[in-house]
């Protein structure tokens, strides 16, 4: 793999220790954006036990602490008023973000079988190595669908879901 692509890989699990244990190792792949298990028991309820966003909060914080700068040209009032702006501003970009990781959650959820158990990465490939080790480890199967269809086949449920 060259250059770099952006996926999301799904790696199929029969026990949910050993995805769980994947999931600590996930955590530590190169790229790595976001990554959730999703566990479906016997009689098809569906899980997300464990997930994880890198950087999760960056946005609000960043965002704040941007207006807070800008408020300093206001006093201290301003300085209150424009971190609590940028805040706000911030916080509706990480809400869409996280909206959007969980109508993908949604979606693929319909890829796993009763009494399965699916770790969802999401990351930013140099190298598919990496992640295909990780799988080898605990004798995963791997797919990888480019962040491009993946989205595409989210806004596709979306609008079903808006139709219906």
């Amino acid at each position: 793999m060259s250059d770099h692509h952006h996926n999301v890989l799904l790696l199929g699990f029969t026990d949910p220790a050993d995805c769980r244990r994947a999931y600590e190792d996930a955590m530590h792949l190169p790229g790595l954006r976001q990554v959730a298990v999703l566990e479906r028991d016997a009689e098809g309820i569906v899980d997300i036990p464990e997930s994880h966003i890198r950087g999760a909060g960056v946005p609000t914080v960043g965002s704040g602490l941007v207006g807070g700068l800008v408020g300093l040209l206001g006093g201290p009032i301003g300085v209150l008023l424009g971190f609590a702006a940028g805040a706000v501003i911030g916080n509706a970009a990480e809400q869409t973000e996280m909206t959007d990781g969980g109508a993908g959650l949604i979606v693929l959820s319909s890829r796993v079988d009763n009494g399965r158990v699916l770790l969802v990465v999401d990351l930013v490939e140099h190298h598919a190595e990496p992640a295909d080790e990780l799988a080898a480890k605990y004798g995963a199967s791997v797919e990888r669908i480019s962040a491009e269809q993946f989205a595409e086949q989210v806004r596709i449920a979306k609008e079903k879901a808006l139709e219906g």
